[in-house]
């Protein structure tokens, strides 16, 4: 009986089938809710620790914020971020059945009516994107080699949003340590962790 042909990717490297799992909320009103991660090779969740740091860094100031993700992922930033008080959020994430995925999500966890899905490219997004009427928590956590093979759309991404950031926002920088934090717009004023492999740089506009 002849054996069926094995899926290789473009690197040679056999495909990983998709395994769906869940993830949870950590804190706030929906801690400890779990919502279906599709299993997307090709997506990056930040680990649940990491998540709890960067919400620790963040603190009370998520209440009352609107949210910008930009690469949506699994929608995870954004869940947690509404689930500790921010009021609204938009998200952005370039592949379809991910976006679908989140706004599933969105409806299994109640907060449907708080979030705007779109499925596009975020460099072709954010250029047209209307600046947030109150402070805004902006995460852009791209895939990380997106800093060496992007690099200035990546950094001209992240100069627009901070630019259209109302006073008070906070902007959300996730990367790794090939990327020289040195880059990002009025460098010292960014306030950088390392929870290896991931590096956050966390913003406040004045």
């Amino acid at each position: 009986m002849a054996r069926k042909p094995k899926k290789f990717g473009s690197d040679g490297h056999r495909r990983q089938k998709n395994v769906s799992t869940m993830l949870r909320v950590i804190g706030g009103d929906l801690g400890g809710r779990s919502f279906r991660y599709n299993g997307d090779a090709g997506l990056r969740p930040m680990k649940d620790r990491v998540r709890e740091a960067v919400f620790n860094l963040i603190g009370p100031a998520t209440n009352g914020m609107e949210v910008i993700d930009l690469f949506g992922g699994t929608g995870a930033m954004a869940f947690e971020a509404l689930s500790r008080g921010a009021i609204s959020a938009r998200i952005v994430e370039r592949r379809f059945p991910n976006a679908k995925t989140i706004t599933e999500n969105a409806e299994s966890l109640g907060i449907a009516n708080r979030i705007m899905v779109q499925a596009g490219d975020a460099f072709i997004v954010h250029k047209t994107l209307s600046p947030p009427s109150v402070p805004a928590l902006i995460f852009i956590c791209p895939p990380y080699d997106f800093y060496v093979s992007r690099t200035e759309e990546t950094l001209a991404l992240i100069s627009k949003m901070c630019e259209i950031a109302p006073s008070s926002s906070l902007i959300l920088v996730e990367s790794d340590g090939r990327f020289d934090t040195e880059l990002l717009p009025n460098a010292m004023a960014w306030d950088v962790r390392t929870y290896a492999p991931a590096v956050i740089a966390l913003h406040e506009k004045p």
